[in-house]
């Protein structure tokens, strides 16, 4: 057969491929629906590892990768649970015949998080000076007309936040308020402020980005401020989701995300910066290829797209960053000063207690 033949089969056989991913959609849909008529969670780990399994198996028996067939089946898992997740959302209505000012609703989490809410059923408001939110109601300045909303978020730049919080102490809204600040003691005056004028009020950190569609596996942090009520309805907003949700008090918060975010942000920064500044080898470095410097890359690239101002902020308005880079400069002296030494038994103690450490950590997630 000629290459046109050739190429005419493979576009035949890629349409039936998508048609039966379509196929095993609506099946997963229809599951889906069962599993939440007779109560039971909609994710199934041990089901998801029986499929895989069976992947790689049936992958094998047919000279195809198995870790090709495990990548394939991971990608059908996640779709379908985004959908029922997206399902479940909707259909929850928590937010039916309520409404919703999102301040900063024009950015990417503010974004986010107008969409979720309607999703709710929510009537959503976008207050932003840099412009509307297509399909929301908008007014440039949150400021100019009532704040009569049943929900407000702020969803501003970290340096603005504690302003609006401010301002919004002296307004008085009647409904539950809640910024997604990426630290909260910055925020200690807006936080006491609300408190002090009657407002309900709390404290959230949705641990995942703007681009996130599955919420299962993911981790939203609830910062009590001593509102019961109020973390209530956080609580519920994210009741219908596969969101992990944890409660600490703003320092205990503060302190981890020193780490979790300060001390990942800033290993992959150094990373960038020093391959960045390898004068001549960064030309040959951009045709090298090796498994962990590629996965290694991954992650940085995404970390360099995102916004400088806040990675700047996480690291600069955070009193406990500071701990986290310190750490990170010791372990680099480590490392060097175990290659300066030739010393390659405390080079192996380093490998061993670090896998020791993430042992544990897999462990016990």
């Amino acid at each position: 057969m000629s290459l046109c033949d050739l190429r005419d089969q493979l576009g035949a056989l890629d349409r039936e491929l998508i048609e039966l991913v379509a196929k095993r959609q609506q099946l997963a849909a229809a599951i889906g629906r069962e599993k939440r008529r007779v109560g039971v969670p909609v994710r199934d780990f041990q089901q998801e590892r029986d499929v895989l399994e069976r992947a790689r198996r049936i992958a094998a028996e047919s000279g195809v990768s198995p870790t090709i067939a495990e990548e394939l089946m991971l990608c059908l898992i996640r779709a379908s649970l985004t959908a029922q997740e997206q399902q479940d959302v909707q259909r929850s209505g928590g937010g039916s015949g309520k409404r919703a000012l999102v301040i900063g609703g024009a950015g990417r989490l503010g974004s986010w998080f107008a969409r979720f809410l309607a999703a709710q059923g929510f009537d959503v408001e976008v207050a932003d000076p840099a412009g509307p939110l297509e399909g929301f109601a908008h007014r440039a300045d949150w400021n100019a007309g009532a704040v009569d909303h049943d929900l407000v978020v702020v969803a501003a730049p970290l340096g603005a936040t504690d302003g609006v919080l401010l301002e919004l102490a002296g307004r008085r809204p009647t409904g539950v308020v809640f910024d997604v600040g990426s630290i909260k003691r910055p925020l200690a005056a807006g936080h006491r402020a609300l408190r002090d004028a009657g407002v309900r009020t709390t404290s959230i950190h949705p641990m995942f980005g703007p681009d996130t569609d599955l919420l299962s596996g993911r981790h939203v942090i609830l910062v009590d401020l001593g509102d019961d009520d109020a973390n209530a309805v956080a609580r519920e907003l994210f009741g219908s989701t596969m969101a992990t949700m944890l409660t600490m008090d703003v320092e205990r918060h503060d302190e981890l995300i020193a780490f979790v975010l300060g001390l990942s942000h800033a290993t992959n920064i150094a990373f960038f910066t020093a391959l960045a500044e390898s004068g001549e080898a960064s030309t040959q470095l951009a045709d090298m290829s090796s498994s962990t410097f590629d996965a290694q890359l991954a992650v940085a690239q995404r970390v360099a797209a995102e916004s400088p101002e806040l990675y700047f902020e996480i690291q600069a308005r955070n009193e406990f960053a500071p701990g986290a880079l310190d750490a990170l400069a010791r372990s680099v002296d480590k490392i060097r000063s175990c290659v300066r030494d030739d010393d390659a038994d405390a080079f192996r103690r380093l490998m061993e207690a670090g896998h020791a450490y993430l042992s544990r950590r897999v462990a016990r997630g």
